[in-house]
């Protein structure tokens, strides 16, 4: 286990060295890239109809109010509820 980690280690400083980015940076964008690809295929469940809201915010350890946001971003339609209902 530990060889793998050292491997990875060193491949993280390689690829930083020839980018001219810190190891920080390096591992920024590698958990962005795996947050969204792992975003885009529970929207592709969310489409199909196959995953809960609630299901994919827990999976993803975000808030719902953040995934409708993805939703917005990414122009696809979901069910808007009005929690406040008037009274009249």
């Amino acid at each position: 286990m530990e060889n793998k980690l050292a491997n990875i280690k060193t491949d993280i400083e390689d690829y930083a060295s020839d980018s001219k980015l810190t190891e920080l940076e390096v591992l920024d964008k590698l958990k962005d890239y795996y947050f969204n690809k792992k975003v885009n295929e529970n929207l592709k469940l969310y489409k199909k109809g196959k995953r809960k809201v609630s299901e994919i915010t827990k999976d993803l350890k975000i808030s719902p109010r953040k995934f409708y946001a993805i939703l917005n971003k990414k122009k696809i339609n979901y069910t808007k509820y009005n929690k406040n209902k008037d009274e009249s």
